[in-house]
């Protein structure tokens, strides 16, 4: 017997995420996954793209485009949902690999990044 979630909750196929940015619950194939890591060059933590869903860590989600990325930038959610310490007045957190990785998609959707 299955159970549902509520009278309102619509089946979304396969496993199911939630947005870091918009808080909308959507299909996991539809959602960028990142991680946290450090930058190789300076050492910084850094939030990078994960499109594979594949390397190691906690990772967060978030749908691929500038508006939900804004968002989840304003409300600080990169390291709330990664759960990274966070310095004074959130310094020290780069999105900017996120950043690129969405701009480059929304110019092309159809590129190929690596």
């Amino acid at each position: 017997m299955k159970s549902s979630a509520g009278p309102d909750a619509s089946p979304l196929p396969g496993p199911v995420r939630t947005c870091i940015g918009c808080r909308q619950r959507a299909a996991k194939r539809e959602l960028l996954r990142v991680t946290a890591g450090s930058d190789p060059t300076t050492g910084q933590p850094v939030v990078w793209p994960d499109p594979g869903g594949a390397a190691p860590g906690r990772g967060a989600h978030l749908h691929p485009t500038s508006g939900c990325y804004d968002l989840a930038v304003r409300r600080r959610a990169f390291p709330r949902a990664l759960r990274l310490a966070q310095g004074s007045g959130g310094q020290g957190l780069s999105t900017a690999p996120v950043s690129e990785y969405v701009a480059a998609l929304t110019i092309d959707p159809t590129a190929s990044i690596n």
